[in-house]
């Protein structure tokens, strides 16, 4: 059977809205609890957090329970969709419609995510560094939020088998190679990603930047003051070191620039 994002994306649209205040939330758990047989056997309670449990409701009501692994744990449905080999661990990773995003609240933002997950939600749209997330029990309703593509607080993605997609692989998108848009001339580039960290070296594991150690013109261009420069924000490339360009500030990825 033909299987794409829009028919899970237009499920879960239908239910924005749904809120335990009014108790409209109920059709979504007796979606899920009427499915058997059920996850580890628990039948979830209406004042149970239900973020996983919607997620894997969208999933029963579109019959995609082949490629989308039910749970009403974020942590065991991360379990699920490794086994499945549909798990991207890259929390940089630019996501495609209807992958269900993970989040760890606990991330320090320095390196990759490997936390525990606390919350889950399927990704709506990917566009100007932006990514739009439909989530159950986002402040005890289902609704929409907005974040930046490789910020903060991502844990991972499950990249559901719909139609035309492949199999992720647990690193980065970007080919390890410069892409045709990123020469080894060194100059100005321009920043391509919402949020992009700055590292005291030229890889993940090198230490995140602080806001207070950017230079006087990078500040000026990290709004949040999180120590990450914003899309469109010009640098100076004066050295590459395989996937890695030192500007004035530090080390960023180099993927995340295009040469201007």
């Amino acid at each position: 059977m033909s299987k794409n994002a829009n028919t899970i994306l237009d499920i879960a649209r239908g239910w924005i809205g749904r809120k335990e205040s009014n108790g409209s939330h109920h059709e979504i758990i007796d979606v899920y609890n009427n499915h058997k047989p059920l996850a580890r056997g628990y039948k979830v309670k209406y004042t149970d957090s239900w973020c996983a449990t919607f997620v894997s409701a969208c999933a029963i009501k579109a019959n995609y329970t082949d490629i989308i692994p039910l749970e009403c744990s974020c942590n065991k449905m991360i379990e699920k969709f490794k086994n499945m080999g549909r798990w991207t661990e890259d929390d940089g990773h630019v996501p495609h419609l209807g992958d269900v995003i993970f989040y760890d609240w606990q991330d320090s933002g320095k390196g990759d995510c490997k936390g525990t997950s606390e919350h889950v939600g399927y990704v709506e749209k990917v566009a100007n560094g932006k990514i739009t997330v439909i989530e159950g029990n986002k402040s005890d309703s289902v609704s929409r939020r907005v974040l930046n593509v490789n910020g903060r607080y991502i844990r991972g993605f499950g990249c559901p088998a719909y139609n035309n997609t492949t199999a992720p692989t647990t690193v980065p998108t970007a080919p390890s190679k410069p892409q045709s848009n990123t020469s080894n001339a060194l100059g100005t580039y321009m920043i391509t990603a919402s949020d992009l960290s700055v590292r005291t070296g030229p890889g993940a594991g090198y230490r995140r930047k602080t806001y207070n150690e950017l230079t006087k013109n990078a500040k000026a261009h990290d709004y949040d003051k999180d120590g990450c420069l914003n899309y469109g924000t010009r640098v100076t490339v004066s050295q590459f070191d395989g996937d890695w360009a030192k500007i004035p500030s530090g080390w960023v990825a180099r993927k995340y620039l295009k040469k201007v």
